[in-house]
């Protein structure tokens, strides 16, 4: 299980979203949260700033999708360069459809769930994803407390992998930082999400490669 950093430019400065994502280059991927104030209330960045950044930013960009009709919207985020589009079971009408698009237009597809959707209703969708997105905070905001509630599904989510037998990630998001990212790879996440943790530090490389650390060393 190999650990990814994934930091979330929600606590990056927008204005310099080009040299916000130099200065993690050392990241395995670039999070990038797009919302739309419909289905969680706040308003972040769309497709035009995922094209530019994908131009400006070597890291390949994970793009969350919390929106409403994302089976509408999340083709297009693949085809705009993004290397992993990730849709939520709750917004989603036709998930495996979806799924098999961002496939098929060059992404890896991801499924996010939040803090009380239960994992076990999307069991027999492991073969159509390549990453679970367990929420650990409701989504909407950065900044927000570590829900530890979530714990135990990450764990559940962990056997369900495993029973499949597939190659499918299981990322973390919300709340991640050096006091929780450990718990968070003992259950079994392999790809963690971490905004402020990085983007608040004095040198947001070096928070990534300690928390990196932190993880492979619960992981073990």
């Amino acid at each position: 299980m190999a650990v990814q950093i994934s930091p979330s430019i929600l606590s990056a400065d927008f204005a310099r979203l080009a040299d916000e994502a130099a200065a993690v280059s050392n990241a395995d991927w670039l999070h990038v949260d797009v919302m739309d104030n419909h289905f969680v209330p706040n308003l972040t960045i769309g497709l035009p700033v995922v094209e530019a950044l994908r131009k400006a930013a070597d890291t390949p960009l994970d793009c969350h999708l919390m929106i409403e009709d994302p089976d509408r919207w999340a083709p297009a985020y693949a085809e705009a360069g993004a290397g992993s589009v990730t849709v939520h079971v709750e917004a989603a009408k036709a998930p495996v459809r979806t799924l098999r698009q961002i496939r098929s237009a060059g992404a890896r597809a991801g499924l996010a769930l939040n803090p009380a959707t239960a994992v076990e209703s999307y069991a027999d969708l492991l073969g159509e994803v390549d990453m679970l997105l367990l929420m650990t905070v409701e989504p909407g905001f950065g900044g927000q407390r570590f829900l530890d509630v979530v714990l135990p599904k990450v764990r559940r989510t962990r056997e369900l992998i495993t029973a499949h037998g597939g190659q499918v990630w299981l990322q973390v998001d919300g709340g991640v930082s050096a006091e929780t990212i450990e718990r968070c790879a003992e259950a079994g996440a392999d790809v963690f999400v971490a905004g402020s943790a990085v983007y608040g530090a004095d040198d947001p490389a070096r928070a990534v490669d300690a928390l990196r650390a932190l993880a492979e060393g619960a992981a073990g």
